[in-house]
């Protein structure tokens, strides 16, 4: 299996180790204790951490449990990855001592260029001593020689740099971070190894922080001409934005639930933020620059308890249907001509604001619009389908200009100068399989707008309030195409007369995709009450509840 001389270490399954106490012989001496931050507290890990059930694991990693304990976490990395599902034919530290022995030798350091796909991505040292750095320098030479798939990877060297201050070994941290490469655990990626990947991951966060951030969202969509340029740097928020302290909490979840764990503390980042530049507005125009700024500088804001609180009180889909949200984004950018093995991106993802003209609204109240809608589409330009100043005022002619297009964006500008409209993201074509009756039809991914006198957007209730689908009567959530009167089967409960939300209503059975994503751009059935949008000869509806 190898040249170099293997050690091996038995431990008795009858070993009920101190996890908290016991020395880890060997771990540590990568690190510059000097820049390690000092224990605040005890750490206090229960001596059977390891044999808790997953739920219960992941509570003590939440809470901190093994926060102050090197030693803790030097025991636990390595047996925690253990668990994770990777593939049959995964390199382990004995492949690492080979292929590291033959392309260095004995030297300590080696001339070896870093591999291509760290291209213009951050390496992050946080405490290592420069033993530590060479170290770094030489596992990630190995990654690239025995993964040659990976072509970009901004996370992988910071997992490295982690994962190596709490190794025995140079080959115990590359196995370690072999298996998290080769997980083939469903729904749960930890490491994006391509630039397709890993832009596919950049729209997904500018999905879910325009769903749950949405003051933070609008702050950014109206400083920068670019919302998705700003929203492609969000991992570095994380890794190196983060100081060590901070950065290694989330590694503690990140072992245990993966990459929807990232996306949790980076929207509870964004969160943040606005808070702390609500007072004053965003000094200077750069706002990629001010959160990296405000990262760095996160203690002055708030304690890493506190970051992980918010961020797990963030009500995320299932991590199937972030999966899926993926997914729809991966084939986007694939349709737009973006490859595996591609580095960069050869186009420029947005709108393009230096050639719009409209009647309608201004180019900066398009840009906050077209930040509105789902990455997967705000690839794309617009292209004018209907316009009443050259095709009428006709609903039929409205109709059959727009049929075979989805989705589409609706603008209306009345006569007082106000302008609304609304995100429709199914053909309307769809309202003729209701024979002579007006069908409703649509997905939860519809929203309503006003663009003046005030921007603000108005989305379906159950996005942030999935607890009120509960509450709706299941004769009410199944209804066809109701009358006027009940458009869209509304729930009467006071709560769900949020101001800010569309009330529409559908039923959240156990084991099923909420609507939201149970729709055709997913290939997916969908069983769930479609009802957001309705047309007949008489006018057209979208939405309800106020």
């Amino acid at each position: 299996l190898g040249s170099s001389p293997v050690t091996i270490v038995v431990t008795s399954e009858a070993d009920t180790w101190d996890i908290d106490t016991s020395p880890c012989r060997g771990c540590g001496h990568f690190v510059d204790w000097d820049k390690m931050p000092e224990p605040q507290r005890p750490a206090q890990i229960p001596r059977d951490v390891l044999d808790r059930p997953p739920k219960e694991l992941k509570r003590l990693a939440r809470e901190g449990s093994w926060a102050w304990s090197h030693a803790g976490r030097a025991r636990l990395y390595p047996r925690l990855i253990q668990r994770v599902s990777c593939r049959l034919v995964t390199p382990d530290a004995l492949v690492y001592r080979d292929v590291a022995g033959r392309l260095f030798g004995k030297a300590s350091e080696s001339s070896h260029p870093l591999p291509e796909f760290l291209e213009g991505c951050p390496m992050p040292t946080y405490c290592l001593s420069p033993l530590g750095v060479t170290a770094l320098k030489k596992i990630l030479i190995c990654v690239g020689t025995l993964f040659p798939d990976i072509t970009h990877s901004p996370l992988l060297p910071a997992l490295a740099a982690l994962l190596l201050h709490y190794s025995e070994d140079e080959a115990q941290c590359f196995e370690s971070l072999a298996r998290l490469i080769a997980s083939n655990a469903p729904h749960a990626a930890y490491i994006d190894q391509s630039f397709l990947a890993h832009q596919a991951s950049c729209m997904t966060f500018g999905d879910l922080a325009s769903k749950h951030c949405p003051a933070a969202h609008k702050l950014i969509a109206g400083a920068a001409e670019n919302v998705l340029e700003v929203y492609s740097e969000w991992l570095s928020w994380l890794f190196p934005g983060l100081p060590f302290g901070y950065a290694v909490r989330v590694l503690d979840v990140f072992l245990l639930e993966g990459q929807k764990v990232l996306y949790r503390i980076a929207l509870a980042l964004l969160k943040q933020f606005r808070l702390s530049v609500a007072p004053a507005g965003l000094q200077g125009s750069d706002i990629k620059a001010e959160l990296q700024a405000f990262v760095r500088n996160i203690a002055e804001h708030v304690t890493v308890d506190k970051l992980l609180e918010r961020a797990f009180g963030i009500r995320l889909f299932s991590r199937k249907e972030i999966w899926l949200l993926h997914m729809a984004n991966r084939k986007a950018l694939v349709e737009r001509g973006i490859t595996v093995v591609q580095r960069r991106p050869l186009f420029h993802l947005a709108l393009d604001m230096q050639n719009f003209s409209s009647g309608t609204v201004t180019a900066q109240e398009m840009r906050l619009l077209w930040s509105w809608i789902p990455e997967r589409f705000s690839l794309f330009p617009p292209l004018l389908l209907f316009s009443t100043s050259e095709d009428g005022c006709s609903l039929q002619r409205f109709y059959t200009c727009c049929e075979g297009y989805e989705p589409t964006v609706l603008l209306i500008k009345t006569t007082e100068g106000e302008v609304c409209g609304a995100f429709l993201s199914s053909d309307w074509s769809e309202r003729k399989k209701s024979g002579a009756t007006s069908g409703f039809f649509g997905t939860g991914e519809c929203f309503v707008f006003t663009v003046r006198p005030e921007a603000e957007r108005y989305e379906w209730v159950l996005i942030k309030k999935p607890e009120l689908a509960k509450a709706v009567p299941r004769s009410r959530q199944r209804s066809p195409s109701p009358a006027a009167e009940s458009l869209l089967g509304s729930s009467r409960d006071s709560r769900s007369s949020s101001p800010n939300h569309l009330a529409v209503p559908s039923p959240q059975r156990r084991g099923r995709l909420s609507p939201f994503l149970a729709i055709r751009h997913f290939l997916l059935p969908s069983k769930s009450a479609s009802m957001f949008m309705s047309g007949s000869r008489d006018g057209i509806v979208i939405g309800k509840g106020g």
